[in-house]
C-alpha cells in the first residue's frame, strides 16, 4: 500500500490514546529493503464458500477444538510467494488466517514485522495489489482471511468503500490494532453492512471497565493482547494472560484468541490449556518467511512449522 498521508482527522489516535492504545505503542528505528517479485495472476482452482470468524470458532467449540490463527505480512518476501503461503498456512491446519496489510508507520509491530512491512512497501506492494491477489487465492481457500492494518489506511480510501473492497474478494474480518473504543462506531456500522467482522483489542493494561465494553463490541472473536508492548517473539508467556482470561470470560460467551509473543508449540499448547479458544502467531511466522535462502524453502518450512504448531492443540 501506499504511504498513508496524515491529517488532522486521520491523527486522532496521537491525541488520544486509551490504555490498550498506549500499550501497543512503541517504535522500532529498524527499516530495511529488498526487492519485490511480481505478483502473476492465478486462476482459481476451486471455489469454497465464504466462512466467517464467528462461525469457525462455533464449529471448533463443538469439535473440542482451539482455533490455530497464524500471521504473515502480505508482499513479504513478495506477493506471489504469499498467495502460495496462505493455501500452505490453510492446508497445514490453520483455522483463520491473520493478513497483514503493510505501513509505514506500525505502531503495534515490534522489529520483525516492521521490517516485513519495510522490505514489502520497498519491493511495490500496495493495496490494490494485495485485494487483486486475494481475489485469486481466497477462493481456494477453506478458512477465513482475517485483514490486519491501520485505521489510516482505511480513512484514506473512505471507511465504506474499503469495506465494501474487502468484502468483494472474500474478507471476512478485520483487525485495526490503533483505533480506540471510542473511535469504532463508523467502523463498526460500515463493517456490519459488509458481513466484516471486526475484532477489537484487549490488553493487560486495559480496566477492566474498558475491557468490558470492548469485549460487548467486539465482533468475530475478542484479540487478548498478552504482553504490554509491541509484537514479537518472547521467551514465556506472562502467567497473567490466564488470569484475564478468566476476566473476560466472566463478561462474555465470545471466543477469546490471545497474541503477541507466542512463538513455539510449548507456548500454544500452554495458553491453550489456560482457556483460550484461539491463539495466533505472528512474528515467528513472519521471522521463518524472512530467513528462508529461497521461496520453496520458505514455504517448505512453513508447512513444518504451521503442523508442529496446530498438533501442539489437538
Amino acid at each position: 500500500m501506499a504511504i498513508a498521508c496524515r491529517s488532522p482527522q486521520t491523527s486522532f489516535f496521537q491525541l488520544k490514546k486509551s490504555p490498550e492504545t498506549r500499550s501497543l505503542l512503541r517504535f522500532s528505528s529498524r527499516r530495511l529493503g529488498v526487492p519485490n517479485t511480481r505478483f502473476t495472476t492465478m486462476a482459481a482452482l476451486s471455489i469454497n464458500p465464504t466462512v466467517g470468524l464467528s462461525e469457525t470458532f462455533t464449529r471448533l467449540k463443538k469439535q473440542g477444538k482451539v482455533a490455530f490463527i497464524p500471521y504473515i505480512t502480505a508482499g513479504d518476501p513478495d506477493l506471489s510467494t504469499t498467495a502460495e503461503a496462505l493455501k500452505v498456512l490453510d492446508t497445514s491446519g490453520s483455522d483463520i488466517i491473520e493478513l497483514g496489510v503493510p505501513y509505514s508507520d506500525p505502531l503495534a509491530d515490534g522489529p520483525v514485522i516492521q521490517a516485513a512491512a519495510t522490505r514489502s512497501l520497498a519491493g511495490g506492494t500496495n493495496f490494490n495489489a494485495i485485494i487483486s491477489m486475494l481475489k485469486e487465492v481466497v477462493p481456494q481457500l477453506s478458512c477465513p482471511i482475517a485483514l490486519f492494518t491501520y485505521y489510516n489506511p482505511i480513512l484514506k480510501r473512505g471507511v465504506g468503500n474499503f469495506m465494501s473492497t474487502v468484502k468483494a474478494v472474500g474478507v471476512t474480518g478485520l483487525v485495526v490494532p490503533d483505533v480506540p473504543l471510542e473511535e469504532t462506531e463508523v467502523l463498526r456500522k460500515e463493517a456490519a453492512k459488509n458481513g466484516i467482522e471486526l475484532v477489537l483489542l484487549t490488553t493487560p493494561t486495559t480496566p477492566k471497565y474498558r475491557m468490558k465494553a470492548i469485549v460487548e463490541a467486539a465482533e468475530g472473536f475478542v484479540y487478548l493482547v498478552s504482553s504490554v508492548g509491541v509484537t514479537g517473539a518472547r521467551a514465556s508467556v506472562s502467567d497473567r494472560v490466564q488470569t484475564l482470561l478468566q476476566e473476560i470470560k466472566e463478561v462474555t460467551t465470545k471466543p477469546v484468541a490471545v497474541g503477541f509473543g507466542i512463538s513455539t508449540p510449548e507456548h500454544v499448547k500452554q495458553v491453550a490449556g489456560w482457556g483460550a479458544d484461539g491463539v495466533i502467531v505472528g512474528s515467528a511466522m513472519v521471522k521463518l518467511l524472512a530467513e528462508a535462502k529461497s521461496p520453496a524453502e520458505c514455504l517448505k518450512d512453513l508447512e513444518a512449522f504451521t503442523r508442529s504448531l496446530r498438533a501442539a492443540l489437538d
